[in-house]
């Protein structure tokens, strides 16, 4: 590892890949985040300058880390290499599985905590029903690589309420029963997790996206019981500065001060708990989990009614992007009750994959 690098970008993924590099290797400097498009850009990060790339002001004998959507990755290179740059290491997604792993082993050390991942797990012979719901929607993209599905996985069309049309291979649509299925444009694939707590009727139960997909051993389910595993959760993510913040730059912050609101009005000390939770930077994303019957049952019950007091209070909104809040919302909440209930329930933690 170089003393000395550059990483190209200065959103988001990139301050996660400068908080990775610099608490795994100690005497890592990073010299600057570099950037080549007229989009607005702080000054600096922290202590770090943000520096637009041109020719002269910059070593070439650093290295490089892309810290940007892996679509880019590709034409960022050509022009690094065009500046003269020879080390380029884009954060694809192997090196991202890398760094967050290695980051969360030491992260939980630190806290004399253990990182337990599923696959590191043993099992026992496999005794109960599982399935992994996987979202779809007829707004997905098609994949450039057909992806099959494994055989716990069970595609579920969301928003299907909202639609004549039905997809191929999809077992279950989410407008059968009790179900949410017309708020799918807010609560994206929350409108599947809603039909899987009120219809599913499996042991262990899942929640996945067409894109993303949980990397597990064959045995996992074996491993879940031979080891007494209550849920299965995403990697966590690094985000800057914290989680409140996070959200707020990116979201409108009527509805997380709502949020907070709600849940002091309910109950003073969870509310003093989540301000803690979120004064932190990390959670798993997406929505995804594995987790026993009951488990769900409770984490439900304790969500939607947040969710949906949210939501009435915020209303819907014309971005499309920006209406989806519940959803966005979700994943801090999930993870906040599973940090509140790490004595009561086991978690263990998946790399996820996603599919281009």
């Amino acid at each position: 590892m170089a003393d000395r690098i550059y990483i190209f970008g200065a959103h988001s993924r990139a301050q996660t890949t400068a908080v990775y590099l610099q608490t795994l290797y100690p005497g890592l400097s990073v010299e600057a985040y570099l950037y080549n498009n007229e989009e607005p850009n702080p000054e600096e990060i922290g202590d770090i300058p943000v520096i637009r790339l041109e020719a002269g002001r910059l070593c070439t004998k650093y290295p490089v880390y892309i810290g940007t959507r892996g679509i880019y990755h590709e034409e960022i290179a050509r022009e690094l290499r065009n500046f003269g740059f020879e080390k380029i290491i884009p954060m694809d997604a192997g090196l991202d599985i890398r760094l967050r792993n290695a980051y969360m082993e030491r992260h939980f050390a630190e806290r004399g905590r253990e990182f337990l991942k599923i696959g590191n797990l043993k099992a026992m012979e496999d005794r109960t029903s599982a399935a992994v719901y996987v979202a779809k929607s007829i707004h997905d993209a098609p994949l450039r690589r057909q992806y099959r599905e494994e055989p716990y996985e069970k595609l579920i069309q969301v928003g299907a309420a909202l639609t004549g049309r039905r997809l191929p291979g999809c077992l279950v649509t989410d407008d059968i029963g009790d179900n949410i299925s017309t708020k799918n444009r807010q609560f994206c694939e929350l409108t599947a997790l809603y039909w899987i707590w009120k219809n599913a009727d499996e042991n262990i139960v899942g929640l996945a996206h067409y894109r993303r997909h949980f990397i597990l051993p064959p045995d996992w389910i074996g491993r879940m019981l031979a080891d007494r595993v209550d849920v299965i959760l995403p990697v966590p993510l690094y985000v800057m500065p914290n989680l409140r913040e996070n959200f707020k730059k990116r979201h409108d912050s009527v509805d997380w001060d709502y949020m907070m609101a709600y849940l002091r009005e309910r109950d003073s000390q969870e509310a003093e708990q989540a301000e803690t939770f979120f004064e932190g930077s990390l959670y798993s994303p997406c929505n995804m989990f594995i987790m026993r019957r009951e488990v769900l049952d409770e984490l439900c019950g304790w969500l939607f009614p947040i969710l949906f007091a949210v939501a009435e209070h915020g209303g819907t909104r014309e971005d499309g992007y920006g209406n989806r809040y519940p959803g966005f919302l979700s994943e801090r909440l999930i993870s906040f009750f599973f940090e509140k209930n790490r004595e009561r329930y086991k978690t263990v933690y998946s790399d996820k994959s996603f599919l281009d």
